[in-house]
């Protein structure tokens, strides 16, 4: 595949829509989707999991094969597997790690597993229509990159061209599943916590109210400085890579190290057990300038891109033309009539769940095909789904809109940030479908039986999971930045800045302006220096989660340099294999212990 931009036609002859295929991606993606919902509510990330589900399904169609003589898993197939297996495991984006539990929390509102399976449900399957309809603007007539689904393409057609290299990469995510996931059950039974770096101080009590209260000495084990037993965020460091890991160890060093020496002299934190963490006070002060650089930077990205904006708008007629000729393009009717039934799902729904007025819910739809067709294009063009910047945008439209409403700001916003991602990620599917030759029709079907199967299991984790927002989330053990971020501007919108912390409302507009200038010399900086440019989202962000969390992204970025200099084939073949493997392994066994404490409480009761 050495030209990108060079699409086969349809493949009509191998073994592509078959029943199996569909299935395996529907539960594989199901049970994919659990990894994203732990790991977003741990540290505020999510995976694309197509290649994760290229291997497992071509292991075990493999393994089927040798046991019971069944047909040969085809690339064809393993696409509609990938492409439905993305969906699901999107699903939690639809707002399970971000808006949901962040009204919870400010309403105290209650989701039953129905009410939540039907709203994520109708907020990603919109964006999986918004990325049909434009996906031949952008992949077949832009013609742009879409990195991510080229990556599975290329991945596809290198394990069925050598089956040893495929072979191998299936063992090694199953390596790293298993490895991880023991690793985090013996740490459980051996009650492993974060430890060391107490020897090393960051302030002393020599005024203030630290030497009111007669605390000898500020260690970095008390302002959360320490080495976690944890491999998940170092299999998500090695993913994201050096850059974003130095950002985040500086973010905490200045946020948790500096900051929260400050906040404890000034009294506006409080000291505790002299052995533990202090991260309470200190962590919910330091949420509203995390916030605060991170939507700022953000707001600067979405201004870069006007000119994406109002090319994502342009359609050309040999798109149009395209289309009419194509008997395996999704028909036109097919999209008004899903984007028809999902807009009056949003407003009766809304409408019914959280007393969003009729109207909130249209013009929610409506920002969602305008905006949404912007992150398309940006996705397209630099790799990344700008979600945030299109959350943010969106609560500040509905509280315009509906001031004071919290309900309106968070789910509204939510159709629009839910379908955005969806799309994102759903149009590098069909770009990996149009490199190899499937049919858009049948991947976008195959998309749908994906997210009701994210839906259903996805909502079920996130129930079960977190049975208590407001007590659970925000706290080291669940961090959940993405749900202080949305929460954060939710109560600025409602109460106004005078509600906040003391100190806080300067904090948050010297972080805005550091956002600022981040963002833009990222933009404007020549090549060569904007690597050394701190990134302004792994700052902002090491203000959201407690420090260790940011050493454990350092290392794994470290250690992925480490291994791209000594072990430069090993690590172009399997160290991304490896690493989201350790997330998935560590993510399920996660989960499972969590399920099995609520399983175990509820047997005593």
């Amino acid at each position: 595949m050495n030209d990108a931009h060079t699409y086969p036609p349809v493949d009509t002859v191998t073994r592509s829509f078959t029943v199996r295929a569909v299935l395996t991606g529907a539960l594989l993606g199901g049970l994919l989707s659990v990894c994203n919902v732990y790991s977003g509510l741990k540290i505020g990330w999510g995976f694309n999991m197509s290649i994760t589900a290229v291997l497992l399904s071509f292991g075990f169609w493999g393994l089927m094969k040798a046991l019971f003589k069944t047909p040969d898993w085809t690339i064809l197939e393993n696409n509609i597997n990938q492409t439905g297996a993305s969906a699901a495991a999107s699903i939690s984006s639809a707002g399970l790690v971000s808006a949901v539990p962040a009204l919870t929390i400010l309403d105290g509102y209650q989701f039953t597993w129905l009410s939540l399976t039907i709203w994520v449900f109708l907020c990603s399957s919109l964006g999986v229509f918004v990325a049909v309809l434009f996906s031949r603007q952008l992949i077949h007539v832009d013609k742009l990159p879409f990195a991510s689904g080229v990556a599975t393409a290329r991945t596809l057609q290198e394990m069925y061209a050598e089956g040893k290299e495929a072979t191998g990469r299936v063992w090694a995510l199953i390596t790293g599943a298993v490895a991880a996931a023991v690793w985090k059950l013996a740490g459980t039974w051996l009650a492993l916590k974060p430890t060391g770096l107490g020897w090393l101080a960051f302030g002393s009590s020599e005024s203030g109210a630290l030497k009111k209260s007669a605390v000898a000495s500020v260690s970095a084990h008390n302002l959360g400085f320490a080495f976690d037993p944890s491999l998940l965020m170092v299999g998500a460091g090695a993913i994201i890579g050096l850059r974003s890991g130095v950002s985040m160890l500086f973010g905490a060093i200045i946020s948790w190290g500096f900051i929260g020496t400050w906040l404890l002299e000034k009294g506006w934190a409080k000291a505790g057990d002299p052995a533990a963490p202090w991260l309470k006070g200190i962590g919910e002060w330091l949420i509203w300038p995390g916030v605060s650089l991170l939507v700022a930077s953000s707001m600067v990205s979405l201004v870069g891109i006007v000119p994406q904006f109002a090319r994502a708008f342009r359609r050309s007629g040999d798109a149009k033309d395209a289309e009419a000729f194509d008997p395996h393009a999704v028909p036109t009717r097919w999209i008004a009539i899903g984007v028809g039934a999902v807009s009056i799902g949003v407003v009766v729904v809304g409408n019914v769940l959280f007393g969003m007025a009729p109207w909130i819910g249209l013009v929610a739809v409506a920002l969602t095909g305008i905006l949404a067709i912007v992150a398309l294009r940006v996705s397209g063009e630099t790799n990344i789904t700008p979600v945030g910047p299109m959350g943010k945008v969106t609560q500040l439209t509905f509280a315009v809109l509906d001031p004071g409403n919290v309900s309106t700001n968070l789910m509204a916003a939510n159709v629009t940030g839910g379908s955005a991602s969806q799309a994102g990620d759903m149009i590098h599917d069909l770009k990996t479908g149009a490199l190899i030759g499937a049919s858009p029709k049948h991947q976008m079907l195959s998309q749908l039986a994906g997210v009701v199967s994210g839906a259903i299991i996805g909502s079920a984790i996130y129930l079960v999971l977190i049975p208590d927002p407001k007590a659970m989330l925000l706290t080291p053990e669940w961090a959940a930045p993405a749900v202080a971020s949305w929460k954060s501007v939710a109560e600025v919108f409602r109460h106004g800045l005078s509600q906040l912390p003391p100190g806080a409302t300067w904090a948050m507009l010297v972080a805005a302006l550091i956002g600022i200038a981040l963002a833009l010399a990222e933009k404007h900086a020549p090549p060569k220096i904007r690597p050394w440019i701190p990134s302004a989202s792994g700052i902002g962000l090491a203000a959201l989660v407690p420090a260790n969390f940011s050493i454990s992204f350092f290392l794994g970025g470290l250690i992925a340099v480490v291994l791209g200099k000594f072990a430069k084939d090993w690590s172009t073949r399997f160290l991304i294999v490896v690493a989201s493997g350790v997330i998935a392994g560590e993510s399920l066994a996660g989960a499972g212990q969590a399920i099995w404490k609520v399983i175990a409480e509820l047997l005593v009761k």
